[in-house]
């Protein structure tokens, strides 16, 4: 019993932690999975290029979707993953892992699920496994369906799902460091608490740009991080810019026309360029 997964990557809007709340959009950015289901107990699991990676959440993911529809039947899991995604940059990895576990363990045994009830399986087994303070909900649907989604983390509900515009491009800083869930400093985040409502409301309305920007600015002040990149960015044209989840990356949206020449307007700096994923159904 063999079965296959994939889901995209993410960026942030509006992260969620300060007020439970939040919005992504999708990118063109992909981890695959499989999973092979024989008879038996336990879970093995694979990271590609990461030996030493974490796999507490594979092994929720796979429990979750084994509790929901394996029937009572005990099995032994060999999960493998590969990703496009750089771990704990603030682009999505866990998001996008659980979510392609998930469908590879509910293909394995033949089963479907309601997209988002197969979401938020990943949702829990992230919260449990550590990975995640609120479960990425937001991140999650926003890895699952495309496009800009806005969602109630506390409810886990999707408040509202739209189009990225067709003409923006993806640029992307993406630093060496790592930044851990749980390095978090909580008390300092909290106290943005306000101007994410503020960013929150933004996005709402659908200025999704002001409310990218101010986000990030929120949350690089409060994790102590240099907000220089996101800075020149928005002097060089871009329509909004500011750090992605909890960073270090900083994600920069731009005018597909002008890529070239923004790019080498921020030489200094090594970029990566991305599509944007809106997915199926978005308007």
């Amino acid at each position: 019993m063999k079965g296959k997964g994939m889901s995209h990557g993410a960026a942030t809007i509006v992260n969620a932690i300060a007020g439970g709340k939040g919005a992504a959009f999708g990118l063109d950015l992909r981890t695959e999975a499989t999973v092979e289901l024989t008879t038996g107990k336990g879970t093995v699991v694979t990271i590609d290029g990461l030996p030493g990676e974490a796999t507490s959440l594979a092994e929720r993911c796979v429990q979750g979707v084994l509790e929901a529809k394996g029937g009572n039947r005990s099995y032994h899991a060999e999960v493998r993953t590969s990703s496009q995604i750089p771990v704990s940059r603030g682009l999505k990895s866990s998001s996008s892992a659980a979510n392609a576990i998930v469908l590879a363990t509910l293909d394995a045994l033949g089963e479907t699920m309601d997209q988002l009830d197969a979401v938020r399986i990943g949702t829990k087994a992230a919260i449990d496994a550590g990975v995640s303070i609120t479960g990425a909900f937001d991140d999650a649907c926003a890895c699952a369906l495309g496009g800009v989604v806005l969602t109630d983390n506390r409810s886990e509900r999707v408040l509202n799902r739209s189009r990225m515009p067709d003409y923006v491009k993806v640029v992307i800083h993406v630093p060496e460091e790592q930044i851990r869930k749980r390095d978090l400093p909580r008390k300092r985040i909290s106290a943005m608490s306000g101007l994410v409502d503020l960013a929150f409301r933004q996005a709402q309305e659908g200025d999704y740009y002001r409310a990218l920007t101010l986000n990030g600015m929120c949350y690089s002040t409060a994790l102590g991080l240099d907000q220089e990149i996101a800075l020149r960015a928005l002097q060089n044209g871009a329509l909004a810019a500011g750090l992605t989840g909890t960073g270090p990356a900083t994600v920069m949206l731009v005018v597909e026309e002008k890529v070239n020449e923004f790019i080498g307007s921020m030489k200094d700096y090594q970029l990566t360029t991305v599509d944007v994923f809106n997915g199926e159904g978005t308007e």
